[in-house]
Order: C-alpha cells, then sequence, then structure tokens
C-alpha cells in the first residue's frame, strides 16, 4: 500500500545517498489521521520528512497533499533550489513561483498540531532550540509589556 512503512523502506532502500522522493500525501481537511501516520514512520525512516500541499480544484476539498521525504540531513524543502527571477517566473510558469513554493509548507495549527509540528502547550515548534525558547520567552515578555 501507498500509506504503509513497508513501502516508505523501499523507497528510501532504493534510493542514492542524498536522494528525494515525492508522494501523494492526502488531504489535510480529509485524511489528517492517515497523514500523522505516515509522517510519524517516515520520519523515523527518513532524516528529514515534511508535509506540503497544493490547490487542486477538481481534487476532493480542492487540495492535495505531498510527503517528502530525504536522505540527506540538509535537505531544506520550504526553500526552491532553482532561482529566477520575477520575470522569468512569469514567462515559464502559469501557476508557480517561489513565494508558492515557500506557502506550501504552510500549514494551518489544526495541522501543524496534529503532524506534531508545534508543542500544544507552548504553541512553539516542536524542534525549538533553547535560543528559540528563550527568544518566544522574550517576545511573550515585551508582549506582556506592551499589554500593561
Amino acid at each position: 500500500s501507498l500509506y504503509q512503512s513497508r513501502y516508505y523502506e523501499l523507497m528510501r532502500d532504493a534510493l542514492r545517498d542524498g536522494g528525494i522522493v515525492s508522494t501523494q500525501g492526502e488531504c489535510q481537511w480529509l485524511h489528517l489521521p492517515l497523514i500523522k501516520e505516515v509522517l510519524t514512520f517516515a520520519r523515523k525512516l527518513f532524516p528529514v520528512a515534511e508535509y506540503a500541499y497544493t490547490t487542486i480544484p477538481t481534487y476532493p476539498s480542492g487540495q492535495i497533499g505531498f510527503i517528502l521525504c530525504s536522505k540527506d540531513k540538509t535537505t531544506n524543502f520550504k526553500v526552491p533550489l532553482r532561482r529566477m527571477s520575477p520575470e522569468q517566473e512569469l514567462k515559464l510558469f502559469k501557476y508557480y513561483n517561489a513565494d508558492i513554493h515557500r506557502a506550501a509548507f504552510v500549514l494551518p495549527n489544526f495541522t501543524r498540531l496534529a503532524i506534531g509540528d508545534i508543542d500544544q502547550s507552548a504553541g512553539a515548534p516542536a524542534a525549538a532550540t533553547t535560543a528559540a525558547t528563550t527568544t518566544n520567552a522574550g517576545a511573550t515578555a515585551a508582549k506582556s509589556d506592551e499589554s500593561s
């Protein structure tokens, strides 16, 4: 099955070092438990596993998701690899541009909570470092001062 750990193991084993895979990731509005399950085992099998989505008017709920995995821990799917000027993007693409690419990874809070990308108790990214936690605490203190 496309959504089983064994399938992701087979893909991982077939990839060369640094290889990536992009699979259908279903819709966050309709299949959130399945997305969470797939990301849970994908994150155990790959150093990098992300969920992204795009709009597809003919797909149920108008969205389709992608599960992106990489064998290279330095992969950042959220940043386009190929950089083009806005003029080039307009000439080459009707839909795609660098902002659309980055926005595909901006998930609503209900999805971020479900897939473990934020800590429900604090609202901070689950992988927040001490420095980020300190920054958040400072921002909270500043916000508190503003409301006084």
